[in-house]
């Protein structure tokens, strides 16, 4: 069978009445999220993965995946009314479509980001569907080494990719590999890092750890900053329908956007927010209006919003056919994925395709319904902004905490909760990204079990690991994802120091 004969096989599955509803609820809180400012899909999923404990894997999975792509929209919201961004992929938006809305053309930005968000996650989508069989094929012929590569890879890209700081990213990517090796070792089943707590002997939860440390973490982060600011929201006047001239400035941003934003999502060091400055730099340099760049070119909120959610969809090609995570969101979609008792990967086509199918299938059918939700209620979004601040950490933490209970009722599981949370404030406080902690402990056994094959194969020989080309090509990857930053950081460094001491002269 091809891919079109599975899709619409998915699109069977994704149809059925309670994947339907799945569907609904995801893209309805994912654009909920996205609006509002400070809060992503990632701490959504992850305050959702306690309560779907004991639903459907296939509706929780659909439902993750709408507010994953919920929030791609929803951003743009804030950006454009508020100057405010949502989601850190959304601050291009902000530079033209906050400057539309303040020219009373607010509808107009509002319409080409929705649209353009549209056209992109269809075609990301599409191409999700048709690119995933080839990919699952090559990965069928891994082996540990390569998988031990792989995983290196995931580790490096996403300490470099997240963070101001390699050293940090690492920092935190070790500690989550530390907190890996708690419990059971699987291959010998000898004890470890229990430190005589029984409890610890399964392993740190995945769940309570994800939940804590985007959740409790971040509203502990957003309370102990006591800042209060009032901000300006920018009314939609006029029309949101676009005219026959944005039509015409907006469609070739919205297919270019698509083409930048899909392989940079799918990298695995990219991001979403790679594609949409992409999108916005080549827009202004084709645009037959470059004057109006940084005054409120609606080419600059087409071009990137498009990028931004066609990287969503690439983003789901490496974590559905190799279980590689490139985001946050992602790392945490992987954890719903293991909670199941599922592995993503080139496997899970063979084994499961009926729920891989039905959810790439099911992201065809969140585009129509963010579409629809999107522009008619686009009143509704923005009575959102108005909830104070206080009342919606307050909430998070309370639903945290209920989540957390439900799923497994333990006090030791709460205090987990709060140790992990205050964790979390203080990773935030001294600039620890968050992503690498949850990486590491979700795909930290994968890693040492592929690698205590690989050697046993070898009989301890480490030689071995490089002796693949495919695992030497992917540890090369890694090694100048690693290295090419630093020098960049120097030379940046470099650069700026010549340059003061210049103007000292």
């Amino acid at each position: 069978m091809g891919a079109f004969d599975f899709l619409l096989q998915g699109l069977a599955t994704a149809a059925e009445p309670m994947m339907l509803l799945y569907a609904l609820i995801g893209v309805t809180l994912g654009t909920a999220v996205g609006v509002l400012p400070g809060i992503g899909p990632a701490l959504t999923v992850a305050l959702l993965l306690p309560v779907t404990y004991r639903l459907d894997a296939a509706g929780s999975l659909i439902m993750f995946a709408g507010i994953y792509y919920g929030g791609m929209y929803g951003g743009s919201t804030t950006s454009i009314l508020l100057n405010t961004p949502g989601e850190s992929a959304s601050i291009i938006t902000a530079l033209e479509g906050n400057k539309m809305a303040r020219k009373g053309r607010g509808g107009p930005a509002l319409a080409t980001a929705a649209i353009g968000s549209f056209i992109a996650g269809l075609i990301a989508t599409l191409l999700l569907a048709f690119l995933a069989p080839w990919i699952v094929k090559v990965a069928l012929v891994f082996g540990p080494r390569e998988y031990f590569a792989l995983m290196v890879l995931a580790f490096v890209t996403v300490s470099a990719a997240f963070g101001d700081s390699a050293l940090r990213g690492l920092t935190s990517l070790f500690l989550g590999l530390a907190l890996a090796c708690v419990g059971i070792d699987q291959l010998t089943g000898q004890a470890r890092l229990e430190f005589g707590v029984p409890v610890l002997l399964d392993g740190i939860e995945v769940t309570t750890m994800a939940v804590a440390m985007f959740a409790v973490g971040e509203a502990l982060f957003i309370a102990g900053q006591r800042i209060h600011i009032d901000d300006e929201l920018t009314a939609v006047k006029g029309s949101i329908w676009m005219s026959a001239s944005d039509w015409a400035r907006s469609w070739k941003p919205w297919l270019r956007g698509t083409f930048i934003g899909f392989p940079i999502g799918a990298m695995p060091a990219g991001g979403a927010e790679i594609g949409t400055f992409l999108s916005y730099a080549t827009e202004k340099k084709l645009s037959k209006h470059p004057e109006e760049f940084g005054h409120g070119a609606i080419e600059g909120v087409a071009g990137p919003e498009a990028a931004n959610n066609a990287s969503a969809a690439g983003t789901l090609v490496p974590l559905l056919t190799l279980g590689l995570p490139t985001s946050a969101t992602a790392a945490i979609m992987l954890a719903g994925f293991q909670q199941f008792g599922l592995q993503p990967g080139p496997l899970l086509f063979a084994t499961n395709p009926t729920l891989v199918w039905g959810l790439i299938a099911s992201l065809l059918i969140a585009n129509f319904m963010l579409l629809v939700l999107n522009l008619p209620l686009i009143g509704l979004w923005v009575k959102l902004l108005t909830v104070p601040k206080p009342w919606l950490y307050a909430g998070i933490l309370l639903f945290a905490t209920l989540g957390t209970i439900g799923a497994n009722p333990s006090t030791f599981e709460l205090g987990m909760l709060l140790g992990f949370g205050v964790l979390g404030y203080g990773m935030r406080l001294f600039g620890y990204p968050i992503a690498p902690i949850v990486v590491g402990l979700i795909l930290g056994p994968m890693a040492e079990q592929h690698l205590r094959r690989a050697l046993s194969i070898s009989q301890g020989d480490w030689g071995y690991l490089v002796q693949s080309p495919i695992a030497a090509v992917l540890l090369g990857i890694a090694a100048l994802a690693l290295i090419v930053p630093l020098i960049l950081r120097a030379r940046g460094k470099g650069e700026m120091l010549s340059q003061l001491a210049g103007d000292e002269d």
